[in-house]
C-alpha cells in the first residue's frame, strides 16, 4: 500500500507494534465529578494527579480514536527538560527572573517524572542517554557557546560543550562542527508510555471510553453535559479506506474482518453512531491541535501544525559500527527547520524534521497524515548527513498534530464560568510538559492552591495569530524567511519584527 494511504496504526512505528483491544464507547448516560477530553498525556496526567490530590473523584476520560492516537503516541520519543524552547526565549517571554524559575522547575519536572515511571515499574524503553544540540555551520558554534552560558546563568551547570573532534567521535557525520550535550535528556517509546500511564490511571478509578466523539459541550446549572457519538475504528473503517489490489487486498480485507469481529466481542457489538451523555461539574479539554474541532474559541490562540517522521528498519551491526552512536543520544540541529533523530529499542534511526506543515482552514484530519514532499526531503537529508547509510530503508512514515502558540509554551485557562478548563499549546515539548501541565490542570479543577499556579504561562495568555486568510499568508512568509536563515542568511525585516514582538521565531 502506497505510504500516502497507509492508515496511522500501520504507517507509525509506534502505533503499529501495540496490540489491545479498545475500551468499550460510551452509550447511554453516566455521570462523574471531572470529565476529561483526550487520552493523551495531558489527559492521562491530569487524571492521575487529580485522583491523586483526592482519590473520591469520579474521574471519566472519553477519547474519539485511542489513547495517544493523536500526537502523544506519534512523536519522536525524546524527552527533555525544556519548557521554553530555548533559555534564551525563555527570558525574552517572561523575563530572567521567571526564566530562572523555568530552568529549575524542567530539571525538576523530569526528575519526578522518571522517578514516578521508575516507582510505578513503567516499562516504556526508557533510556537515560542524553541530547545532542549539533552545529552544521560554523556560524552556529558560537550559538551553541552562547546557549551553555546562558543557562549557566539561569542555575543549570550540567551542559557540556562538545568540539568537533568530541562531536563526531560520538556520531560520525561529517557535517558536525559542535554540539551542546545535555546529559538529563532521555528517548523512550511514547506509545509505551501512554499505555502504562492509562494503565496506572485505571488502576486508581479513571473510567475510559475510547472510540467515543464528543459531538456537543453543553452548560447544566452545576456543570456540563457532553453529547457523544461511538466511532467506527480501523477495523470498522469504510472500505473506501481499505483500498488495494490482488492478493494484498484480499488479505487487507480477511484482517479487516477478523479485527471487526473482535472489536465487536469487546465492544458489545455496540453500533457506529451509538449516542452517549457524560454529565459532569467539570470539563477539562485535553485536546491539544484539535481543540478547535469542539472549542473553536481558543484557535486564535494556536496554530495546529504537522511534523513529519520516517523509521528505518533496524540497523545490522555493521551498519552501527559506520557511524558509531555507541551512547545513543539523542540529536537535534540548531537550525530554525531542524532535524531531530533517535535510536529506537531495536536499532531503527528515527529521523524527523520541525519543518511542519500548515492546512489551510486549520485542517487536522488523516487526510493531512502523509506528505510524500516532506518524505522525500527527509530522505534527501538523511542521506547527506549519513552517505554510509544512504541504501537504508525506512517502511514506516507517518505525520502528527502538534499545536504551537506565539510563544512556544502551553497556556491555560478556563471558560463558562469554570466549568471548562484547559491547557494546550505544548509546540513540540509536550512528552515532558503534559507531566507538568497535568499538575497544573488537576489542581485549577479542584481549586487547590499550588505555586505551579502563579507561573507566568499560566496566567497570561499568549499573543494571539491571526485568522484565515491571513494565517495561511503568514505562516508562507514565515516559512520562507526561515528557510533563508537555515541557508546562512541574516533575519530580514519580518523576521526582526516578530522578535520585537517576543515571538522569537529567528532565534
Amino acid at each position: 500500500m502506497a505510504e500516502n494511504m497507509r492508515p496511522i496504526e500501520q504507517a507509525c512505528y509506534w502505533l503499529a507494534g501495540r496490540r489491545r483491544e479498545a475500551d468499550p464507547p460510551l452509550v447511554g448516560r453516566r455521570e462523574a465529578d471531572v470529565a476529561i477530553i483526550g487520552a493523551g498525556l495531558t489527559g492521562l496526567w491530569t487524571a492521575i494527579f487529580l485522583k491523586r490530590l483526592d482519590p473520591k473523584q469520579e474521574i471519566v476520560v472519553v477519547e474519539q480514536g485511542t489513547a495517544a492516537y493523536g500526537a502523544s503516541g506519534r512523536n519522536a520519543g525524546m524527552l527533555g527538560e525544556g519548557i521554553d524552547h530555548s533559555h534564551e526565549l525563555a527570558i525574552a517571554h517572561f523575563g530572567r527572573r521567571e526564566a530562572t524559575r523555568l530552568a529549575g522547575l524542567g530539571v525538576e519536572n523530569i526528575r519526578d517524572l522518571l522517578r514516578f515511571l521508575e516507582e510505578r515499574r513503567i516499562d516504556c524503553d526508557l533510556e537515560r542517554t542524553g541530547q545532542m544540540h549539533v552545529a552544521l555551520l560554523p556560524s552556529q558554534v558560537g550559538e551553541l557557546r552562547e546557549s551553555a552560558e546562558v543557562a549557566r546563568q539561569l542555575g543549570l551547570t550540567h551542559f557540556r560543550f562538545l568540539d568537533r573532534a568530541e562531536t563526531r567521535a560520538e556520531l560520525n557525520c561529517a557535517r558536525y562542527e559542535a554540539a551542546l550535550l545535555n546529559p538529563n535528556s532521555c528517548i523512550l517509546n511514547p506509545v509505551k508510555l501512554v499505555e502504562g500511564l492509562k494503565r496506572e490511571a485505571a488502576r486508581a478509578g479513571t473510567v475510559f471510553h475510547e472510540r467515543t466523539r464528543v459531538t456537543a459541550i453543553e452548560k447544566t446549572n452545576g456543570g456540563v453535559r457532553l453529547r457523544t457519538a461511538h466511532l467506527p475504528g480501523v477495523a470498522e473503517a469504510p472500505a473506501a479506506r481499505m483500498e488495494a489490489t490482488g492478493v494484498a487486498a484480499e488479505r487487507l480485507q480477511a484482517a479487516a474482518a477478523r479485527l471487526k469481529a473482535a472489536a465487536a466481542r469487546a465492544q458489545g457489538a455496540v453500533a457506529p453512531g451509538a449516542a452517549g451523555e457524560l454529565v459532569a461539574r467539570r470539563l477539562i479539554l485535553a485536546t491539544n491541535a484539535y481543540t478547535h474541532q469542539i472549542f473553536p474559541r481558543l484557535l486564535s490562540r494556536f496554530i495546529p501544525l504537522y511534523d513529519y517522521i520516517l523509521v528505518s528498519e533496524p540497523l545490522t551491526v555493521e551498519q552501527m559500527s559506520r557511524i558509531g552512536w555507541r551512547r545513543r543520544q539523542g540529536v537535534t540541529d540548531t537550525r530554525a527547520f531542524f532535524k531531530y533523530y533517535r535510536l529506537t529499542a531495536d536499532n531503527r534511526i528515527l529521523w524527523g524534521t520541525s519543518e511542519a506543515a500548515y492546512y489551510s482552514g486549520n485542517r487536522v484530519d488523516a487526510g493531512c497524515d502523509h506528505s510524500e514532499r516532506h518524505y522525500a526531503e527527509l530522505r534527501d537529508s538523511f542521506r547527506r548527513h549519513f552517505p554510509a547509510l544512504g541504501d537504508l530503508e525506512f517502511p514506516y512514515a507517518w505525520g502528527g498534530p502538534i499545536c504551537s502558540t506565539t510563544r512556544f509554551t502551553p497556556f491555560f485557562g478556563s471558560a463558562e464560568g469554570g466549568r471548562i478548563l484547559y491547557g494546550l499549546g505544548y509546540t513540540g515539548h509536550g512528552l515532558g510538559n503534559t507531566h507538568l501541565a497535568g499538575q497544573i490542570l488537576a489542581h485549577m479543577a479542584l481549586e487547590r492552591k499550588s505555586p505551579l499556579l502563579d507561573l507566568a504561562l499560566v496566567r497570561k495568555k499568549p499573543f494571539p495569530y491571526p485568522p484565515e486568510p491571513l494565517r495561511s499568508l503568514a505562516v508562507r512568509a514565515v516559512t520562507r524567511a526561515l528557510r533563508r536563515v537555515d541557508a546562512g542568511g541574516r533575519p530580514g525585516l519580518l523576521l526582526r519584527c516578530l522578535d520585537a514582538m517576543g515571538m522569537g521565531l529567528s532565534s
